[in-house]
């Protein structure tokens, strides 16, 4: 049995946050992470030739400015995202130069009512209750002349940015997200927004400098916690390999994975609901890798979109100087378990005849082919992160950040800015860790 100020669970991007805070602070803390590794949802796999693939996140843009700022402090190189001709909009079977009027009203209209939630507590807007009982895609068919414009719009917001379909989120958490990512133009763009840069070596680099700098001892790999004891005056942590005692535990995993562990006390029963009710996105994320962009050749980007089909969105994921060439593909909701429901090479075949069908006859050519399923993995259960599903924001909403006791909760899922980014990992682990220092902070 150890004995720690705090317990921090989790080693993702929040929990690291949360970690180096509080040990610059002078308290003692030990992180149980229950893979063998840090950075939560981020993965970096290098092929054989060293091209660079990120399974899971891996964009920062200028305004991330938690993020930002470690990039600054452990010293990594980021590099632009490629953007070398136009992109494809692919609408009704149609190529367009952009997307049609009524889409670009459709989203004007979301990110004008986006402005009006208070991104600290979305119960609180006078309509959140009708909001929050609508779902996206409903309020969508009420509201859209042409089908098509709805459902290209369902796919661009549900699915690129929550990775679901847009009858499983509520309009109120859809204009929550809209507005902790500055709007729609800014979540969706490249240069400028949050697809700006990519971090050489990916992002799992960053993660690892954090882990770098916390004192020798703090981190413990390969440690699933399975059970809290917690009191007023503290809180045992029992793992598979032993039991931890401290004054109290950050709590920096997804809420799907905190409601799987057993809490002695049981949770209050809001905090308990809301777990059951913030399930993480299903997206479907692949590689395809080529030994030139051909793609450039045609005056293309290799960002798509597309309103039918299994791919949502692709995006030119090469990095600079190669060696070799990435398209990476997006499938969410319904499309991507329906990739999920075939087997290896019938994906493969799906992917790239679509990609085909995008970019021309050479796409079937890959010479790799990469597929990473967080929604597989015992310790993630899903991506991009997790969202309320219609009636939580109102109904447990207040529970998302509160403490209970010495129990405090982190993770991108509880960020009031980049929620669902590594922005907003890091800004929830530094608001928990100064909670823990001054246990009157306003949350």
């Amino acid at each position: 049995m150890d004995a720690h100020d705090v317990i921090v669970i989790g080693a993702g991007f929040a929990g690291l946050a949360a970690a180096l805070d509080l040990t610059e602070a002078g308290l003692r803390v030990v992180v149980l992470e229950a893979r063998d590794r840090v950075g939560g949802r981020v993965l970096t796999r290098v092929l054989p030739d060293g091209t660079q693939l990120d399974l899971g996140g891996q964009w920062v843009g200028p305004t991330q400015h938690h993020v930002q700022e470690l990039i600054a402090r452990f010293r990594v190189d980021t590099y632009p995202s490629p953007e070398h001709g136009r992109p494809v909009v692919e609408y009704e079977g149609r190529r367009l130069t952009e997307p049609p009027a009524e889409v670009a009203a459709l989203r004007e209209r979301l990110d004008g009512l986006s402005r009006e939630v208070p991104v600290d507590e979305p119960w609180r807007h006078p309509r959140a209750r009708e909001w929050d009982t609508t779902t996206l895609a409903s309020w969508l068919a009420a509201h859209a002349q042409d089908p098509a414009a709805a459902r290209a719009v369902a796919r661009a917001t549900a699915g690129a940015l929550l990775a679901t379909d847009a009858g499983e989120v509520s309009l109120l958490h859809t204009l929550f997200y809209l507005a902790s990512g500055q709007g729609l133009d800014m979540l969706a763009g490249y240069a400028g927004a949050a697809q700006s840069h990519r971090v050489a070596g990916g992002p799992q680099v960053i993660a690892e400098r954090m882990a770098a700098a916390l004192p020798e001892g703090t981190l413990r790999l390969a440690e699933p916690v399975r059970r809290i004891e917690h009191t007023s005056g503290g809180a045992r942590v029992l793992t598979d390999l032993g039991r931890h005692d401290a004054r109290r535990v950050v709590v920096a995993i997804p809420p799907v994975l905190a409601g799987r562990v057993d809490y002695s006390p049981a949770l209050p029963v809001q905090r308990d609901g809301l777990t059951q009710r913030m399930p993480a996105g299903h997206g479907l994320k692949t590689h395809a890798v080529y030994d030139r962009p051909f793609w450039r050749d045609q005056g293309l980007s290799g960002i798509s979109t597309s309103n039918d089909g299994p791919l949502t969105e692709t995006a030119d994921n090469t990095p600079p100087g190669g060696p070799g060439a990435v398209l990476t593909s997006f499938a969410y909701g319904a499309e991507a378990h329906r990739l999920r429901a075939m087997d290896a090479a019938a994906r493969r075949r799906a992917v790239l005849e679509r990609l085909a069908a995008l970019f021309g006859a050479r796409a079937l050519e890959a010479r790799e082919f990469v597929e990473y399923d967080w929604s597989a993995q015992p310790w993630t259960r899903g991506c991009f992160s997790g969202h309320p599903v219609p009636g939580a924001w109102t109904g447990y909403g207040p529970a998302l950040r509160a403490p209970v006791g010495v129990l405090h909760w982190a993770g991108t899922e509880t960020a009031t800015r980049w929620n669902g980014y590594f922005d907003g990992a890091v800004e929830s682990g530094r608001r928990a860790a100064a909670e823990v220092l001054d246990p009157g902070v306003s949350r």
